[in-house]
């Protein structure tokens, strides 16, 4: 059974109290760079993996997608979705990504906006979703970093005072699952690292066409805590497209 904490009502509550859940797109720090990264959505098949709010989807389809497919765990987060998108030809399904089950060379475009972290076998991912795009599909996705997913628990080490010395990363090169701290509640997520994330892409038939790790934007530096997200990388964004020379 995938780990569905977005479906406990305490664990929600918290969530959608977030920056990126009221504001929307405009409330993310990472979105300035992730949409510098998207394609031209115009007449394009769109599936985004672990959409949450539905943000992603609504934007392809105002930037007119001819179908977006937005598919989540979480049956909180697809009703919130379902609300946002009301009178817009969205589709909506709820699944685990890993388990979905769809047509082959069926999308134009995959995007996944912090969601590859909760899944156990990315390779397994990347294969699926290399098989649902066609040949010159995009693929762009954001996780978190893995200097920020390395040690496990997510936040600063403090000195006396409770100032910020440094933010931990050990254990690095051992990948899998971490007991990480979100909202203040324990979460599993997954760590790999910067390699295996790339060339898990690169041995399943993509190419790599960008790589950003996103600073605060500088109209975001006032709010607290936002300059110190300065001091270490906590998402990577990634662009790759599927080869036009992959064989089946």
């Amino acid at each position: 059974m995938k780990e569905n904490r977005y479906d406990d009502e305490a664990f929600f509550e918290k969530y959608s109290q977030m920056n990126r859940s009221v504001q929307g797109l405009s409330g993310a720090g990472e979105w300035s760079e992730l949409k510098k990264l998207l394609p031209d959505f115009a007449g394009k098949r769109v599936l985004d993996l672990g959409c949450g709010y539905g943000w992603h989807c609504i934007y392809a389809h105002d930037q007119k997608a001819s179908y977006v497919l937005g598919t989540d765990i979480s049956e909180k987060m697809l009703d919130t979705a379902k609300k946002k998108s009301e009178g817009k030809n969205i589709a909506y399904r709820r699944s685990a990504m890993e388990d979905l089950e769809l047509e082959p060379e069926s999308f134009d475009v995959v995007i996944s906006s912090l969601a590859f972290h909760y899944v156990a076998d990315f390779p397994a991912m990347v294969k699926k979703i290399e098989a649902w795009l066609v040949p010159g599909g995009e693929f762009v996705f954001s996780v978190e970093h893995p200097v920020f997913t390395a040690q496990g628990s997510q936040d600063w080490y403090y000195g006396e005072d409770g100032e910020i010395l440094h933010f931990p990363v050990d254990n690095y090169y051992y990948e899998g699952k971490r007991d990480a701290v979100f909202l203040g509640e324990h979460v599993v997520k997954y760590h790999r690292t910067l390699t295996t994330y790339l060339n898990t892409l690169l041995d399943h038939g993509f190419c790599i066409r960008r790589i950003v790790e996103p600073q605060p934007p500088e109209e975001m530096m006032d709010l607290p805590g936002m300059k110190d997200e300065m001091r270490r990388p906590m998402m990577l964004l990634t662009a790759a497209q599927k080869r036009m020379d992959v064989k089946k």
